[in-house]
């Protein structure tokens, strides 16, 4: 395993450099070292770490997450209130009805399996976006308009929203019914999420006024406590949802709010943390695309994904219908919010694993989404918003 992680960390950063000198977004290069060291072509990375691979993605995104909330300002989110909220929702909604419609002339599939393929394919990736969103926060682009706040807000609740669909669409495609009770999780989920991350955030306030200790301390404090979140809703499975990756959100932007100058300097601890933890996730995302299924739908699913993905920048253009924003920002939100990757990767392959007949195609197209979307996504965001939004 240690001898995959050397591996993993020295082609990652190498390449990711390499990518970053070619003017490309370095994640394509960590995304290419883990298909290349991956199951798939060279083998070289080893089992037992692939086992803990989804643990591992959980928690880079973790890091990203908290940084994202320690630098999120509660009041720039008051100014982006309701295209926030449309965001949340509605290109997923979008994607997934597109993907319900066309699917099934393209691939021969029935309506059930398009809609788990389309809540597969619906959800953004924070992963791609987030660290992108604080880069141009931090060189003061779009910042007076709250525009990368809008597209980390509307990000954060995508996933929540889109993970539960697919549950819903996976009893279906099981036989089953969906339990409307199911669908009360979204709001629940979100509101829970958001509320014990404010408490938290503010009990975590009041413990380091009163106990003073190193600003490392208090990252290990946070960090034990976001796991302990994401753990509490990974065995919850009543009714009432609740979104951990929210509330590592809430935390962060809560003690942004009472204790400003903590924050900064807990931001730039999580940004070094993040420079490990980036190429940990990116490479062994690679390491999840079977480069053999890209043969299957090949030219077709691309067809599909660029179909769906117009969809969705339909949604995302709807959601800023009354906003103050000209036609570049629009232009660049609706870019910004393309990529995908975590999620695929966690959930593309669930389907197959539960023997149903679309497994395969739904893998395929998830993997495909990842290795056209990914790069692409955030080679845009990182070439245009200086053309795009006002510094």
């Amino acid at each position: 395993m240690l001898f995959s992680l050397a591996l993993i960390l020295l082609l990652g950063m190498l390449l990711g450099s390499i990518f970053s000198k070619l003017k490309l977004p370095p994640l394509l290069g960590m995304l290419i070292t883990g298909i290349v060291l991956g199951p798939y072509v060279l083998n070289l990375i080893s089992p037992s770490l692939l086992n803990i691979s989804a643990d591992i993605r959980k928690i880079a995104l973790i890091i990203i997450l908290t940084r994202a909330g320690l630098n999120l300002d509660i009041k720039d989110l008051k100014k982006v209130g309701r295209p926030a909220f449309f965001m949340c929702f509605l290109p997923a909604v979008c994607e997934i009805i597109a993907t319900i419609f066309i699917a099934p002339k393209i691939f021969k599939i029935s309506l059930i399996e398009a809609g788990i393929l389309g809540s597969v394919l619906a959800a953004v990736s924070p992963a791609v976006i987030v660290p992108t969103m604080l880069k141009i926060m931090s060189k003061g682009y779009g910042i007076k308009k709250s525009i990368p706040q809008l597209i980390l807000a509307g990000a954060s609740v995508d996933d929540v929203f889109v993970i539960v669909i697919f549950s819903a669409f996976l009893e279906l495609g099981k036989g089953g019914n969906i339990i409307l009770t199911d669908l009360f999780k979204i709001p629940t989920s979100i509101f829970t999420g958001i509320f014990g991350g404010v408490i938290v955030g503010l009990l975590l306030v009041k413990f380091f006024n009163y106990l003073h200790i190193r600003d490392s301390a208090k990252v290990i404090i946070i960090l034990s406590i976001s796991f302990i979140l994401v753990t509490i809703e990974q065995h919850i499975n009543s009714a009432f949802g609740f979104s951990g990756l929210l509330a590592i959100m809430a935390i962060g932007g809560t003690i942004k709010k009472y204790k400003n100058n903590l924050a900064q300097r807990l931001a730039l601890k999580y940004s070094k943390l993040w420079v490990g933890a980036e190429i940990c996730l990116f490479v062994l995302v690679g390491a999840t695309v079977n480069i053999h299924y890209l043969k299957n739908a090949g030219f077709l699913g691309i067809i599909l994904i660029l179909l769906v993905l117009l969809f969705r920048i339909i949604g995302v253009g709807i959601s800023l219908i009354k906003t103050n924003l000209n036609w570049k920002e629009r232009i660049f939100t609706m870019i910004a919010y393309t990529p995908k990757a975590t999620v695929q990767a966690a959930i593309g392959g669930i389907p197959l694993a539960l023997g149903l007949s679309c497994g395969n195609l739904v893998l395929t197209i998830a993997v495909l989404s990842i290795v056209f979307t990914a790069p692409i996504g955030a080679f845009a965001i990182e070439h245009l918003y200086k053309k795009l939004l006002a510094k």
